[in-house]
């Protein structure tokens, strides 16, 4: 058997790694814009919207190094199932038992579902790689799954909401995390090589000496940031103007569809783009549009404006994947990744928690100014990359 044989194996199931990204990564999201509609239904108000998003970020702040460390050690499946158990008891708890507190605790466990599993996967996809320059389209396929569950799972959502109710929308997220991990199952094992005792004794904040990962995470910091104002902004605008929870769900799928349109562009033009262009590009975008977001009018405005940001935000993700990919070791990618994500998890703990009091304090157009100006301070370590 050539040595290319298992790569060629693995990625023949490169489908049903998609497929399970979307199923654990929709129940998160699905969970999410339903606890943030039944929290304002409810009568507690933006600041407590903010709370409740920040909930999904706690988790991985602590799961993500293990995350990594558990990816290195014992490659896909045993991650994925810690994260299909944990997004399948945050969703039932969250539909079993409507309460705040309860569905509070149900966001956290979502949260860290899709953390343990995502590393695990993303580490997975870059073994398919044969060569440096395949990264950018197999992230671009791999940065699909969030994007279509988030383009799918809010309009769902809202329609089952807006038709049946709020128990209807949790209770489809319920099921997501069985669908994930029947497909899962159907990815080959691969199990890593063996590592050495000095292998496991290097902490994983030895990567921060490399510069171009810290670059890399300060660019990825900014724009996930964006991210995160995005989702408060929209339920919160939407409410205020009086859309019903279809239209909030448009608004939010609107910004999925172009993130999926665009990262399909990456896989056909992958080629041809230069990534540190193309990030201070999507950059400038993103913080043109966060200006201007407060004064577009009607659900149509916030549906354009919304796909105008995923277009730009969505772009960004497989080409930083594939830069740290390259500026890593590979048998450390699963530790590179963990502490992407518990350094861009540490910030949204934050984050929703001040656009909520800056939302209340000020204005509800607010956090999505202060994105604007953070992206334009972040155009410097943009440079350097």
């Amino acid at each position: 058997m050539s040595s290319d044989s298992p790569k060629r194996h693995l990625r023949h199931a490169f489908v049903w790694l998609i497929a399970t990204m979307i199923c654990v990564h929709a129940c998160m999201a699905t969970t999410r814009v339903t606890a943030s509609l039944w929290v304002l239904n409810q009568g507690y108000g933006e600041a407590s919207v903010g709370m409740l998003l920040s909930l999904f970020a706690v988790a991985p702040i602590l799961l993500s190094l293990w995350a990594g460390r558990l990816a290195d050690r014992h490659g896909f499946h045993r991650p994925v199932g810690v994260g299909v158990g944990l997004a399948f008891a945050g969703a039932l708890l969250a539909l079993a038992v409507q309460q705040l507190w309860a569905i509070a605790l149900g966001c956290l466990l979502c949260g860290g579902a899709v953390a343990v599993a995502a590393v695990a996967m993303q580490r997975e996809a870059g073994l398919m790689a044969e060569e440096p320059g395949e990264l950018k389209k197999i992230f671009s396929w791999m940065a699909l799954g969030p994007a279509m569950s988030n383009a799918v799972s809010p309009i769902i959502a809202g329609l089952l909401i807006d038709h049946i109710g709020m128990t209807a929308a949790f209770g489809f997220a319920t099921a997501l995390p069985l669908l994930a991990w029947a497909l899962g199952r159907k990815v080959p094992r691969n199990p890593p090589k063996v590592y050495t005792q000095s292998f496991r004794n290097r902490a994983a904040w030895d990567l921060f000496r490399l510069p171009v990962y810290r670059r890399l995470l300060v660019v990825n910091l900014a724009l996930s940031a964006g991210w995160d104002a995005h989702s408060f902004v929209v339920p919160v605008v939407g409410h205020g103007r009086g859309l019903s929870a279809a239209s909030i769900g448009l608004v939010l799928g609107s910004f999925a569809v172009a993130a999926t349109v665009v990262r399909l562009a990456i896989v056909r033009f992958a080629d041809d783009i230069d990534e540190g262009r193309a990030l201070r590009a999507a950059m400038t975008v993103a913080t043109l549009t966060f200006f201007a977001y407060a004064w577009l009018p009607g659900t149509l405005g916030l549906i354009c404006g919304s796909a105008l940001l995923g277009t730009a935000l969505g772009s960004v993700q497989p080409m930083i994947l594939a830069m740290l990919h390259r500026a890593t070791p590979p048998e450390r990618h699963g530790q590179a990744l963990g502490l992407r994500m518990l350094t861009l998890n540490g910030a949204t703990v934050a984050m929703p928690v001040g656009f909520g009091m800056l939302a209340v304090a000020t204005a509800t157009a607010a956090p999505m100014w202060l994105m604007g100006s953070l992206l334009l301070a972040a155009q410097w370590p943009a440079r350097k990359l």
